[in-house]
């Protein structure tokens, strides 16, 4: 628009004043850009009649593309910064959260999974295209590449509870895994693993679970086929998918109502669930626990029931 207008006044000038194509441009560059700097020659009539209405539809114009070009480049990218800084600030409150180190097909799942849940979480993946379709989805994010020790200390790994090692090579994950593990001991390392040596080996690098993303499709299709009712079962444990029954873990919190109170006591409460394993601190996981067992504050009741009691004693688990 720009190079059009300049064109179109050069032109002008020209054609009205008799102007050589440099004298003629000169005129044509000082009245867009409001300059005013003096005349080559005084104008005639015409030329006089040809800069006013020049003035009128060429300055106009040119100036709104001035202002749209420089809002696209300068208010772009103040935004992006903006934008970023407030994702650092973000990230530098975390607490007890969840790296999720790669957002390919498996990094992607965990990440909707942990969001339905309410997790609080972090992706951190070293491809720009990546970062940006999460800051399109307003999803926490860190570029950089997880080998970095650098990188895993910007995330917060020194305040997460989990770190996700979810990269396509068993190398890459065994790295994740040893570099998560000096840098907070007390975290829990979930693991991709391609092959059985990978697995063998993140286990010794310290990882407490460890994926292998072909058994698991292949047991799936193995209990699709010849256990459908087991199968059945275990989609139970896709809390808020599927059937309105979900296999649910739930922590009871310090100082919550339920801290101390018999497991009979739920159904007088109107919490229809039947719970069916309760972990508590130091002692190994009680199956199949009685009527009269008691709930404590720190333990993680893992309970049977439809969607909406399941939800009405996660809340009294949190209350007080």
């Amino acid at each position: 628009m720009l190079v059009a207008f300049t064109l179109l006044g050069t032109l002008g000038f020209m054609v009205t004043e008799r102007l050589d194509f440099v004298d003629a441009l000169y005129m044509a560059v000082i009245t867009l850009s409001t300059v005013g700097y003096q005349e080559i020659a005084p104008s005639s009539t015409g030329g006089r009649i040809y800069t006013i209405a020049f003035i009128v539809v060429g300055v106009g114009t040119s100036l709104y593309a001035v202002v749209s070009v420089a809002e696209y480049l300068i208010e772009g990218r103040l935004r992006e910064a903006l934008g970023r800084r407030s994702m650092d600030r973000t990230i530098q409150a975390l607490q007890d959260h969840v790296i999720v180190c790669g957002f390919g097909r498996l990094g992607r799942a965990v990440v909707e999974e942990l969001e339905q849940a309410g997790a609080s979480l972090l992706v951190v993946d070293s491809d720009p295209e990546v970062q940006a379709e999460l800051d399109a989805a307003d999803r926490q994010n860190l570029l950089g590449s997880a080998l970095e020790e650098s990188v895993l200390r910007e995330a917060g790994i020194a305040r997460a509870r989990a770190i996700v090692a979810a990269m396509p090579t068993d190398p890459d994950n065994v790295f994740v895994t040893l570099s998560a593990r000096e840098l907070n001991p007390e975290i829990t390392v979930h693991a991709r693993a391609e092959t059985s040596q990978g697995m063998r080996r993140l286990r010794l690098a310290g990882a407490e679970q460890v994926i292998s993303i072909h058994r698991l499709g292949g047991r799936r299709i193995a209990n699709a086929i010849v256990r459908p009712a087991v199968l059945d079962f275990i989609e139970l444990a896709s809390p808020g998918a599927g059937a309105p029954i979900d296999l649910e873990e739930v922590a009871l919190s310090e100082g919550c109502s339920l801290d101390g109170v018999q497991l009979r006591e739920l159904k007088e409460r109107g919490i229809l669930v039947s719970v069916v394993a309760i972990t508590r601190a130091g002692q190994p996981m009680s199956l199949d626990p009685g009527p009269d067992d008691v709930m404590m504050a720190g333990d993680h009741v893992v309970v049977v029931g439809d969607r909406e009691n399941v939800r009405a004693l996660a809340a009294l688990a949190h209350s007080a």
